[in-house]
């Protein structure tokens, strides 16, 4: 769904009534602010609303770019809500998950911060951006979960991990292996660059999408007129669950 930003209200999943730990991964890279962060506005609606139906504890989850630190940024942007965390992804205990698809596009397995695998209800709120053409959206700011201590050598190539050859193929086997309950993409600005995420040109736009990742991240994309290669790896991967579980079917039958 849209939302005009202006008059947003986040209205919260019902499941979020008997969660005991929401994890928000909010795109906080650098304290530079909207659209190259996610604005503290939007964050502080998904809060509210979160608020008016459970106590659970809220956790903020974010890796730096690796010129501040974690705690730093937070600061710089006003992430002060009362009663919630804020953590580092560095700083966490990482655990390996496997990735559940039957042939990863890139990678079996994924390092993670130890506290996802406690959360009850998992958001990403990521700024409307668009990077040399191609969305950088909901799912993608799932890459912010990486702990660089896993990903030295990726981290070091030339173009970096968030760059690199295949960089679409990580992102669509990531979202299979960390299914996260809700995509909210803040849309109050937009920024178009060339080159990187942190850098670009600032566009008022004035909405908020909300719904699952992938349904946030399609409907962003084709309202912008951009294309966003993971999604097509996403949806390649589902044909083929499918075609699976109807072959799996008929032998039954």
């Amino acid at each position: 769904m849209i939302f005009e930003a202006a008059d947003f209200v986040f209205e919260p999943p019902r499941q979020i009534a008997f969660a005991r730990r929401v994890l928000v991964k909010p795109s906080a890279r650098c304290s530079a602010p909207h659209p190259v962060t996610t604005s503290r506005q939007t964050l502080g609606a998904i809060i509210a609303g979160i608020r008016k139906i459970s106590s659970a504890d809220i956790i903020f989850l974010e890796r730096s770019d690796g010129t501040e630190p974690m705690r730093s940024v937070y600061r710089e942007l006003g992430y002060d809500f009362p009663r919630t965390m804020l953590l580092d992804v560095d700083q966490c205990v990482p655990v390996a998950i496997e990735n559940p698809l039957p042939k990863p596009f890139a990678l079996p397995t994924f390092w993670v911060p130890n506290v996802i695998l406690s959360c009850d209800f998992l958001i990403t709120v990521a700024p409307l951006k668009t990077v040399s053409g191609r969305g950088d959206l909901s799912i993608r700011n799932l890459l912010g979960l990486l702990p660089v201590n896993k990903y030295t050598r990726e981290m070091k190539m030339p173009t970096g991990l968030e760059q690199g050859i295949g960089i679409e193929s990580v992102i669509a086997d990531l979202y299979f292996t960390l299914p996260f309950d809700l995509g909210v993409i803040d849309a109050r600005k937009r920024l178009i660059s060339e080159t990187d995420s942190l850098h670009g040109e600032s566009t008022e736009y004035g909405k908020i999408f909300v719904g699952t990742p992938y349904e946030v991240d399609k409907e962003a994309s084709e309202a912008t007129g951009v294309q966003t290669g993971y999604l097509k790896l996403i949806e390649q991967a589902r044909a083929e669950q499918r075609r699976s579980v109807d072959s799996y079917g008929n032998q039954q039958g």
